[in-house]
């Protein structure tokens, strides 16, 4: 995935992970909320630092 695309889904991914930190911990389980928010911040992560399953296949 090109870099320029990746990091448009990261931020959306971050942009829908604090909103949901915002309104569980507001009107929900403040716990929830942090699971969400480590949750949005680890897909992040492990977007950026495991690599794709490649097309490379040797027949």
């Amino acid at each position: 995935m090109p870099a320029h695309i990746k990091f448009i889904v990261s931020v959306l991914t971050l942009l829908v992970g604090a909103g949901f930190f915002y309104f569980e911990r507001l009107y929900a389980d403040p716990k929830v909320a942090l699971v969400g928010a480590a949750l949005s911040i680890g897909m992040v992560l492990a977007m950026w630092i495991f690599p794709e399953a490649g097309g490379n296949s040797r027949r």
